[in-house]
């Protein structure tokens, strides 16, 4: 019989990681000998603060590469062949949305292993919850282009489809380019296309907002420096 690819949401905030985890979540976690993650030293922090039964250096931890091959994946996954159940865990949020792992599950569903996604923080959906934007249409984009005149164009044509189809438009982006982002969206977007930033979420320094572009021009720009922020709007 072979094991389960659990995969383990990571919460942002360090203090929070014990109580923003329902108790199954952490249950399962704790039972876990076998982990895969994105980097060794942050795992096994989060380790540390759900307070990991077993001692941290008894525990098999092995870091994903960032282009992995079908034989590093398959490795990766030969504790699960042998009966073992694996956690795959990402920095923060959810290991493959918005963060490695895609690439493992789909490994393990190749090699027939369970698959188990378990409950935890989402700063995505929980933006999208708070947003007040439309909850039955939306996408999520990742990052956008960098380069200032490629953003622009990018949120213009982002912000038609939204107008098309009545769908609400998510991304992410560096937090230290937070603030570069939030002044292109103000240049870049209608002036009736509704904004809303979600930062932090999930920890003490949550704060989330939604406004027309407009209004947003009228007010005090937020705190968004090396603060990780969601964007969404609905055109």
């Amino acid at each position: 019989m072979t094991g389960t690819l659990f995969l383990l949401p990571v919460a942002l905030g360090p203090a929070d990681s014990a109580t923003l985890h329902p108790p199954a979540t952490l249950e399962t976690a704790r039972h876990l000998h076998h982990f895969v993650v994105e980097n060794a030293k942050s795992a096994r922090a989060e380790l540390k603060r759900i307070a990991h039964p077993q001692p941290l250096q008894s525990l098999k931890i092995d870091e994903l590469p960032k282009t992995p091959s079908e034989a590093e994946l398959a490795a990766l996954l030969a504790p699960a062949v042998t009966g073992n159940d694996i956690g795959l865990m990402s920095e923060a949020g959810c290991p493959a949305v918005a963060d490695p792992g895609a690439l493992l599950v789909r490994q393990a569903h190749r090699m027939g292993i369970r698959v188990a996604p378990l409950v935890g923080p989402s700063s995505l959906l929980l933006g999208l919850m708070a947003s007040g934007l439309n909850g039955q249409s939306f996408a999520f984009h990742g990052y956008l282009p960098v380069k200032d005149a490629e953003r622009a164009t990018s949120l213009r044509e982002l912000e038609k489809e939204s107008r098309r189809f009545k769908r609400t438009q998510l991304f992410i982006e560096t937090p230290y380019r937070n603030q570069a982002m939030f002044a292109a969206l103000l240049a870049s977007l209608s002036p009736e296309t509704q904004l809303c930033v979600a930062r932090e979420l999930t920890t003490a320094g949550e704060w989330i907002a939604t406004r027309s572009v407009a209004a947003w021009k009228k007010s005090e720009a937020p705190d968004l420096d090396r603060r990780p922020t969601v964007f969404l709007f609905l055109a």
